[in-house]
């Protein structure tokens, strides 16, 4: 009896009304992300790809936001180095040597070399460049209710720090329509017969 009422309240109840909802948001501050000097340009690009998306209203005054997006952002740039050698070598050698008697005087020898070797060193240096956010949606009460980790070392027509932006928009665009869709709509009243 009591795994029934359990099983109930449980099927009655969603632990995660008002905390994962995304559909009563209407404005949104995007907070000042933790990582180094690129935080603050990821920040402005996450702004312009959220005000792209047309989600939310993106506001700069944090008192009448609804959301918060909070996190942490990198952008890395730096060389990936590969260093390769090969080599082959052999070595052979022949030595022959006679002796001189006093009566013929002869006295001679003989010796020879043989050789090969061959190496190759390779060292390839590339530039790579990475950019990571870590970015978290809460609400005034600090609930978290969306969270994300996008990464990027670039696509083909922008950079890794735009492509994480446009990752992080394209998420959030993504869950909320996931959101709506969940939400029943108003049930009819069961027909009498």
């Amino acid at each position: 009896m009591l795994g029934l009422f359990l099983c109930f309240l449980m099927w009655g109840s969603d632990p995660a009304a008002g905390v994962g909802d995304l559909t009563g948001i209407k404005r949104v501050y995007v907070d000042r992300l933790t990582g180094g000097d690129t935080a603050a340009q990821l920040r402005d690009l996450i702004i312009s790809s959220l005000q792209g998306a047309r989600l939310f209203v993106v506001t700069e005054n944090p008192e009448r936001a609804d959301a918060f997006l909070r996190g942490a952002a990198e952008d890395l740039v730096f060389t990936d180095q590969f260093n390769s050698s090969d080599g082959i070598n052999a070595s052979a050698a022949v030595g022959l040597g006679t002796s001189s008697s006093r009566t013929s005087g002869r006295s001679g020898a003989r010796y020879g070399n043989a050789s090969v070797g061959d190496h190759e060193s390779m060292s390839i240096k590339e530039r790579k460049h990475e950019a990571m956010a870590t970015v978290r949606l809460v609400n005034k009460d600090g609930d978290v209710i969306w969270s994300t980790t996008q990464e990027s070392t670039g696509s083909k027509f922008r950079g890794a720090s735009a492509d994480v932006a446009d990752r992080i928009a394209r998420q959030l665009s993504a869950d909320l329509q996931r959101s709506r869709n969940d939400i029943p709509g108003p049930t009819a009243p069961p027909a009498r017969p």
